[in-house]
């Protein structure tokens, strides 16, 4: 039986799993959280890191009940992301890689979501909307690639949402996204928002710099409430999301969505994809904040899948990248 032990720290996450033949044995992680009205910036994110990462550790081995002997390869997350949180957890991984003699495999974190979505949820060959703070995709499996149909052409959809939680001063914990799904949920009257799709891209930033300019005066005049706004923006970025996702299926002759990253625990968005599969008679998959939110067992399920496939890293080839497309990545797993 293959373990695989993986490092995600792409964001403010720090994440540790260990992966047995598809079984996740553990997988614990710690959120760096900054106070209301900031977001994260990249030395203070690795800083948390580095502190929490041994005890992330400890406490992966010890709930797996596995000690490093047993474990067949290191996987951890090169890219995308912030570049100081990545550096700090591939240090960790190239250490215990050289401590334990065991090989290293370098994971894109796309790819990572993808394949604990698949693992998860049983989906087969889905088309895949990827929503996190950092990416917004939508994909599909052609030729041993992950073939990106369309994405966004500024900002991330989680991002656009974090940062409109900075404006209204929610709280991050446990996150900016999860307060806006709370606080949406109240909502009732609806704000016309500006529609950005554009083919199968998407735009977030005209609508973030539309609701910036008129939030405070919509607020104190009382035309709206903080939920009124929450649920505008929930319910435009989202339609716009599934237009083009439906039209990727479209395209595919696909039956099956599978939404993954950070985003799609919001149970909004699955509800929304949800109706629009059930018109098409197709499959929604869908996870939950365990496996949807960053974490390391994700990067140890796409190392597994990696590694069973022959692919391992050297030493000179464990540099972490901000940039590192979904599509650049050989799917030799996949037939």
């Amino acid at each position: 039986m293959v373990v695989i032990i993986g490092l995600e720290g792409s964001a403010n996450k720090c994440g540790i799993g260990i992966i047995r033949d598809g079984e996740v044995l553990s997988n614990p992680r710690r959120t760096y959280i900054t106070p209301p009205g900031q977001g994260f910036i990249p030395h203070d994110t690795a800083k948390h890191h580095q502190a929490h990462v041994l005890e992330v550790l400890h406490q992966a081995l010890a709930e797996a009940s596995i000690t490093p002997e047993e474990i067949d390869a290191v996987a951890f997350t090169k890219g995308p992301g912030m570049a100081a949180p990545l550096i700090s957890m591939a240090v960790v991984a190239r250490t215990i890689s050289q401590l334990w003699n065991k090989p290293l495999v370098a994971v894109n974190h796309c790819i990572g979501h993808i394949e604990m979505g698949r693992l998860v949820t049983g989906a087969q060959n889905p088309t895949v909307l990827y929503v996190s703070g950092g990416n917004t995709q939508i994909i599909a499996y052609l030729g041993q690639r992950y073939r990106i149909f369309g994405e966004t052409i500024d900002m991330a959809v989680g991002n656009c949402l974090d940062r409109f939680a900075r404006i209204l001063m929610l709280s991050n914990a446990p996150s900016p996204g999860y307060n806006i799904e709370q606080m949406a949920k109240k909502g009732k009257k609806y704000l016309p928002l500006p529609y950005c799709v554009k083919g199968m891209d998407v735009s977030f930033s005209g609508i973030l710099s539309y609701l910036e300019e008129r939030a405070d005066k919509l607020l104190k005049t009382g035309q709206y409430s903080k939920a009124d706004l929450c649920f505008s923006l929930q319910e435009t970025v989202f339609a716009m999301l599934v237009e083009t996702t439906e039209r990727a299926m479209a395209h595919c002759g696909s039956q099956e969505v599978l939404i993954c990253g950070g985003v799609g625990c919001n149970v909004r968005l699955q509800e929304m994809m949800g109706k629009m599969c059930e018109e098409r008679g197709a499959k929604l998959f869908a996870t939950n904040e365990s496996f949807c939110i960053d974490n390391g067992a994700m990067i140890a399920q796409a190392g597994y899948c990696m590694f069973q496939s022959g692919i391992t890293s050297t030493l000179d080839d464990t540099w972490v990248t901000q940039r590192f497309r979904t599509d650049d990545v050989p799917v030799a797993w996949r037939d």
